[in-house]
């Protein structure tokens, strides 16, 4: 007859795994279902509220301590917040790419519009836009370049069209000004997604999505069509979201219009409420390492002042309570007025919703890259 022997540790595992299965079947009885999930919602409780108390309760004494502004003259506030514009960089990180060909061009024509689809590698990336030039450009008479950012839900074409948009690019084109339409991310799900990779990486979405804009202006600004002095950009939604990111980086841009972003950020991000909608829990995408440390709205707008801005926002649309956009714009508006230059800095508040106005917009760009008045 035949024996069967077990090694000792073998009878030690059994055993082990036994009470081990054991304690996990009699551990059900000593907390019930319900005592357990009030017990992890309150401790959820006290996160939110530790975490809403830091970024919106101690914001303001927080940023006091980070942000030590000069306002005696504009190149002193710039040297001033030096640390706070680097510090900046780190929320988006945007990546080091570089042109591995280069920039194709193909007619694109849009209705009316005669343009080009740009595109230009950039290793396993490429950067990918329409240009259209206004009527009479050339090298002999070289015409301000602004560039278009489109928002989440829609592409390049659709500042062209009627809608949200108002034809806003079309009214640019009218007004002398060739216009770049780079090609962004689009649908809140892409986005969402590719920002997840994007933080593990240690980057974000919209840091390399300058990147790959500040290559197309190194390629597009050699056109000597182009006054490369004269750049300005306008979006519109997460296109707005762009230019208030993008213009403390990019010192090329001159002029910026913020159309349906400008916000109460603190609220907005971090306060649930009725009276404005809330990115959590769909749109993932929107939060960022670090931004609001602070980097409230208004606080960026020091980063880019000098600079001439305007802000457009329609009390009827729900991404904020338009009294705290307001209150946001005044707290943004003291760093122009405290540099003697209240005049660069606008707010159109105005009865739509959810869009750019063209003719204020229009006017703001043509009187600071046109004309005599042409300062940083």
């Amino acid at each position: 007859m035949s024996k069967i022997y077990c090694k000792p540790h073998f009878i030690l595992i059994f055993v082990l795994l036994t009470a081990a299965l054991n304690a996990v079947g009699q551990n059900k009885y000593l907390i019930s279902p319900e005592r357990e999930s009030a017990r992890t919602d309150a401790y959820q409780q006290q996160l939110e509220n530790y975490l809403r108390h830091f970024l919106v309760e101690e914001y303001k004494a927080r940023a006091a301590k980070q942000w030590n502004r000069d306002y005696s003259s504009s190149a002193a506030l710039e040297r001033s917040v030096s640390p706070n514009r680097r510090r900046w960089e780190e929320v988006l990180s945007p990546p080091v790419l570089f042109k591995t060909g280069p920039l194709e061009t193909k007619p694109y024509p849009l209705g009316q519009v005669q343009a080009e689809w740009l595109t230009l590698p950039l290793g396993m990336l490429t950067a990918e836009a329409v240009l259209a030039f206004p009527e009479g450009a050339s090298e002999q008479r070289p015409v301000p370049l602004i560039i278009v950012q489109h928002g989440i839900g829609s592409t390049p074409e659709t500042p062209f069209t009627a809608g949200a948009y108002n034809e806003y690019a079309k009214g640019l084109l009218d007004a002398g000004f060739a216009v770049l339409l780079p090609m962004n991310l689009r649908s809140v799900e892409r986005r969402n997604n590719v920002e997840r990779y994007a933080r593990l990486a240690g980057t974000s979405l919209p840091g390399i999505e300058l990147v790959r804009v500040q290559h197309l202006l190194d390629a597009v600004l050699a056109d000597p069509r182009l006054d490369e002095a004269r750049v300005g950009m306008w979006g519109v939604s997460l296109g707005g979201m762009a230019t208030l990111f993008w213009m403390p980086l990019e010192s090329r841009i001159k002029v910026g219009v913020i159309s349906a972003w400008f916000n109460q950020r603190r609220n907005k991000m971090a306060v649930p409420d009725e009276r404005y909608s809330s990115f959590s829990p769909r749109e993932e995408h929107a939060f960022f390492n670090g931004w609001l440390t602070e980097f409230s709205d208004d606080d960026l707008v020091s980063l880019i002042a000098p600079r001439p801005l305007m802000i457009q926002h329609g009390k009827q649309d729900n991404i904020a309570h338009w009294p705290q956009v307001v209150e946001e714009y005044e707290d943004a508006a003291l760093h122009y007025q405290l540099l003697k230059i209240p005049e660069k800095i606008a707010l159109v508040l105005h009865e739509g919703g959810h869009e750019a106005i063209v003719e204020e917009g229009v006017r703001f760009m043509t009187h600071w890259l046109t004309g005599t008045i042409n300062e940083k």
